[in-house]
């Protein structure tokens, strides 16, 4: 459908990004990723032939494009930018019909078939109920779902987005992203979107183009592409990390406070993490097996973790490191984990803290606690969710400190 060859794009003889060789195929959905200013809209601006190529080809449908006209160019591409227009008083109805302009030329006139193929599209985008409404009274969200049904409206082999989330919010996010991905297998339309959501498009791309430093620096399918350290050098991520299997990116700043042992699995301290490290705790935590949720999210916030192999009970080795680091810390914290034959150990763990005279602040049931631990649950700081406990933190942290003065 869509490829370039040794491509240089920027603007006059000044290249901003080189040597491009991509190639989109029938149906494919191919995402744009990098750093602001990395030339991403630059090369979509080549692609649809708002800026000549400062070296290389580009190829539609085999023929390089400069050599296609641009009313021809349009019936086998559409364009959706970022860019807010002024409609005046144009209807939506309107607006979409303006995609029919490479059929219909300057006289504008519409026949039964343009009429069908408009109220097509707008159904295609779920906007049909916004037909009769102004353009310019929709929200962000409506106005992109508008916009993509005037591409439809083309009846386009390829479209080609430069941005199109941005501005939305959550819901029409989800929304514009699952009418793209839709139309690549329903339709078998190609699409070619800049994106700075990197958890969006590893979860709706086929093809993941990262661009930065006038390059390419990876290209293939976003499962092999979008790897976390790629990722973090690709923006300069220095205060944060990308997370491949979390989908998503975790802070971690640096940390002044604690050290705090937070005793967790079984996806029972991930969000405790998160609290903590935002709170500016350093964070020591174990022992978790590495196909835990809990490992993922703590290896990402680069907490200190005591680790065993997946589907092993805890070795007493991995259980004498997490002593030493608990004996270490200031708090130590009972995610309220479940106990089983492979974690047992972490019931051992967290009674040699009590013995060692440690407090527990725990997010377990009373009664649990008391099942477990008997008469040692009587150290233990019950709290009833995750802010009691960061509050309990705080007030025991601002003690110590008057305490230390």
């Amino acid at each position: 459908m869509l490829r370039t060859s040794h491509l240089d794009v920027g603007y006059g003889s000044k290249v901003v990004v080189s040597d491009i060789n991509i190639e989109a195929l029938r149906g494919q959905f191919i995402c744009l990723l990098g750093p602001n200013g990395c030339g991403k809209s630059t090369l979509i601006k080549s692609l649809i032939k708002t800026l000549s190529p400062c070296g290389g080809s580009i190829y539609l449908k085999g023929c390089d494009i400069r050599a296609v006209k641009q009313d021809e160019l349009a019936k086998s591409q559409a364009v959706v930018l970022t860019d807010r227009i002024d409609t005046g008083l144009l209807s939506v109805f309107d607006i979409v019909m303006l995609g029919r302009f490479p059929y219909t030329g300057f006289s504008g006139k519409s026949s039964p078939h343009d009429i069908e193929v408009v109220i097509d599209s707008l159904k295609a985008v779920s906007a049909e109920a916004l037909a009769d409404r102004l353009f310019g009274e929709l929200s962000d969200g409506e106005k992109q779902k508008v916009m993509l049904a005037r591409a439809l409206a083309q009846e386009p082999e390829l479209i080609i987005l430069d941005e199109p989330t941005s501005h939305l919010d959550a819901h029409h996010k989800v929304e514009v992203m699952f009418i793209l991905r839709r139309l690549t297998y329903e339709k078998g339309v190609t699409i070619l979107a800049s994106l700075h959501d990197i958890d969006m498009a590893m979860k709706s791309c086929d093809t993941a183009v990262l661009v930065k430093d006038g390059q390419i620096v990876s290209y293939g399918p976003p499962e092999d592409v979008l790897e976390d350290k790629r990722i973090s050098s690709l923006y300069d991520m220095n205060k944060a990390t990308y997370s491949r299997i979390l989908g998503g990116i975790e802070l971690n700043d640096s940390r002044k406070r604690g050290p705090v042992f937070v005793a967790a699995g079984c996806g029972k301290g991930a969000n405790i993490y998160r609290s903590l490290s935002r709170d500016g705790f350093e964070i020591y935590t174990g022992v978790l097996h590495k196909n835990d949720i809990d490992y993922y999210v703590a290896k990402a916030i680069q907490a200190e973790i005591i680790e065993e192999n997946p589907y092993s009970e805890i070795s007493e080795f991995s259980l004498k490191i997490a002593l030493t680091y608990l004996r270490q810390s200031r708090q130590v914290i009972d995610t309220g984990f479940p106990f089983g034959r492979d974690n047992l150990r972490n019931l051992e763990l967290l009674r040699e803290a009590i013995k060692d005279g440690k407090i527990i602040y725990s997010l377990r049931e009373e009664a649990e606690a008391r099942t477990y631990f008997g008469p040692l649950a009587e150290r233990f700081i019950f709290c009833s969710g995750i802010h009691s406990l960061i509050v309990k933190l705080n007030q025991i942290d601002h003690i110590q400190a008057a305490t230390s003065c």
